[in-house]
């Protein structure tokens, strides 16, 4: 089985804080906290990108504030399974933008979708947030970087705080077989352990 690649900490932070930049312009923040929450729902919550895409404001939002969890309804999982993967403090801090400042007005008569482009209503495509998350990561960590990469990292993470069961159902996978992928170390995992190692002796 192949090794899952994923992102550093740091490789991480890189990459959020290019999302994020240094708009001029009220419609360029809009665009920078969209991409920004976007990618924050891949390596702060696991989802896939075809979840992201398929995410309305409801999915997020309850009543006036960030729900406390991430709601992934049965009809854009992959497993056709809802689920609910709790908010991290970073994720609730840029639905709050997301609310101020993109969704404006965000109440409405119907439930938008949660991203889309500023001339339109309709929602993303998956190749279109793949192709925003890889022009990203060129710039900011000069390598390709597909979603999925955020995905395994999350999933890379949860396991070292918790156990399987409970990453299987955060990821929304059917079988404890699918989760397991990412319970094969990494040169990272070997190296910490060597360094673990030098510490004790």
């Amino acid at each position: 089985m192949k090794t899952v690649k994923t992102l550093t900490d740091e490789e991480c932070s890189k990459l959020l804080r290019y999302l994020q930049g240094e708009p001029v312009t009220i419609a360029k923040e809009k665009i920078c906290i969209r991409n920004h929450t976007m990618a924050l729902l891949m390596l702060d919550a696991g989802l896939r990108v075809g979840e992201v895409v398929g995410l309305r404001r409801s999915n997020l939002m309850f009543k006036s504030d960030p729900a406390e969890a991430v709601c992934v309804p049965a009809s854009v999982a992959k497993n056709h399974k809802e689920r609910f993967v709790p908010m991290t403090r970073a994720l609730s801090v840029a639905i709050c933008r997301m609310r101020d400042i993109v969704w404006v007005p965000w109440l409405t008569h119907f439930d938008p979708m949660a991203f889309n482009s500023p001339r339109r209503i309709s929602g993303f495509s998956t190749r279109q947030v793949e192709r925003i998350i890889n022009d990203a990561a060129i710039v900011s960590l000069g390598k390709e970087v597909h979603p999925h990469v955020l995905r395994h990292t999350f999933a890379t993470r949860m396991l070292k705080f918790t156990n399987i069961r409970i990453v299987q159902q955060l990821l929304g996978h059917s079988s404890i077989a699918t989760t397991q992928i990412y319970t094969h170390p990494n040169s990272n995992d070997l190296k910490e352990a060597i360094e673990n190692l030098n510490h004790s002796a």
